[in-house]
């Protein structure tokens, strides 16, 4: 194996000093300070954990470049260690993996419940090994996402599926095309097309997916899939078609940049008065996001040589947003957007139409000083004129993130704790914050 503890820091799962979920780091923020500078977006964190899942598909070596250094990547990385894969570093951060053993085809319970993307090695493992046995991953702080459409999907392809002990067991001798419809309650999911893209790719003659994810990191995935020799046409539609092949084998891919974290440092510009220039960030992948932010007066342009600059008014506007699936406005910023509207000068409403009970930020922000009235999947949020230093929690990714953006504004110090939350999904971002005027400092708790 690549030897994944000397290249990317300590396994979870040998190594005390990792202590996932215990950790007691925390931020210590002094607001007011006006962030200026240059920053730069690093590879998306959704794209690469299916992108990495997806190498289990393939013969020969992938590598992967500008994928992000991230505790979910990481994990993904170990995961697919226990899975036979070899997995290294290679230079300038270049990430190679090959397949060397396909007999262990286990995604077990304690790798599964500390990062729920490891139900992407599903498709996979069932379409090149025959069979995957995945715990099923349960609930999270964001509410209950459960993975029915995945094996719906699955089912149709021609897997034989049971449950016993809370593992999913699939196998099948040779998946078959079909015509998959993956529409849920609140949208298409984008790890259920992942998952059944990934296995239709080997199967026998053409899968259609009708109400397809259409994210940009499906169509990362898709684009990665056809280099390595997929036939797939429609990725970035409702509708993808698969032809199957016989074999896939490995190829370099740069990773695209991660579009929530380009949206949370324009919101993190935008909330300090900023002037920000954001390097390699993609505005196509934004434009939700950018319609709103025109609105409540955040400025955001691309020079000709294809930096994004952001500035704002010194006097915010409300708005209203409603989240929606890709190419609507993303869940994943709800949480830091409304973190700026505390500060809009008038009420502004949020409506979460994708994971309705996603507002344990709420509170924290209100300790904050910030007006906030929680009303079944609805926020109103009556602007203020600041807020306040205080000590938070954080409960998941992205409420961590609007949490910090809130801490660079308030009066005073704000302490965010569990911020192993934050690793997640954004790579040192107190130095790289820091870096741009930021007074932030990770400290122990």
């Amino acid at each position: 194996m690549g030897g994944i503890g000397n290249a990317f820091g300590p396994h979870p799962n040998n190594d005390a000093s990792f202590n996932w979920g215990k950790t007691l780091d925390q931020f210590q923020i002094n607001g007011g300070k006006r962030l200026k500078g240059t920053i730069r977006v690093n590879g998306s964190k959704n794209a690469s954990l299916p992108l990495l899942a997806a190498s289990l598909l393939t013969e020969g070596e992938s590598v992967f470049r500008d994928l992000p250094d991230l505790s979910d990547t990481n994990h993904m990385m170990y995961l697919l260690e226990k899975l036979g894969v070899s997995v290294s570093r290679g230079a300038e951060g270049a990430i190679r993996v090959q397949v060397e053993d396909e007999l262990n085809c286990h995604a077990e319970y304690e790798l599964v419940r500390k990062m729920r993307a490891s139900v992407c090695v599903m498709g996979p493992l069932l379409a090149k090994r025959g069979k995957a046995q995945v715990s099923l991953p349960g609930g999270c702080n964001i509410g209950y996402r459960p993975i029915g459409l995945h094996l719906q999907g699955l089912e149709a392809l021609g897997a034989d599926i049971d449950l016993v002990g809370g593992d999913i067991y699939l196998k099948a001798k040779k998946l078959r095309g079909a015509e998959v419809f993956l529409g849920g309650p609140f949208g298409s999911t984008v790890l259920g097309t992942a998952n059944v893209m990934m296995a239709a790719c080997l199967a026998d003659g053409t899968t259609v997916i009708e109400c397809a994810a259409c994210e940009p990191e499906i169509v990362d995935l898709a684009d990665y899939l056809n280099r390595c020799g997929a036939q797939i046409t429609g990725h970035g539609t409702p509708r993808i078609s698969i032809e199957g092949v016989d074999q896939l084998r490995g190829c370099e891919h740069q990773v695209i940049p991660d579009r929530i974290e380009a949206g949370t440092f324009i919101i993190a510009a935008a909330i300090t008065n900023g002037d920000v220039k954001i390097e390699n960030s993609r505005l196509d992948h934004l434009m939700a996001l950018i319609d709103r932010l025109r609105i409540v007066g955040v400025n955001v342009e691309r020079s000709a040589d294809g930096i994004v600059q952001v500035s704002s008014s010194r006097r915010l506007e409300p708005v209203t947003i409603t989240t929606q699936p890709y190419p609507g406005y993303p869940t994943d910023l709800q949480a830091q957007v409304m973190a700026l509207l505390c500060l809009a000068d008038g009420n502004s409403v949020i409506t979460e139409k994708i994971f309705p009970d996603r507002f344990v930020h709420v509170a924290e922000l209100n300790r904050m000083g910030a007006k906030l009235r929680k009303e079944g999947p609805t926020v109103i949020i009556e602007g203020v004129k600041n807020l306040v230093g205080a000590p938070v929690m954080a409960s998941d990714l992205r409420a961590s993130a609007a949490l910090v953006l809130a801490g660079l504004i308030a009066k005073g110090t704000t302490h965010v704790s569990r911020v192993y939350h934050i690793d997640r999904g954004y790579d040192r971002i107190e130095q790289r914050l820091a870096a741009i005027g930021a007074d932030i400092r990770r400290v122990p708790s």
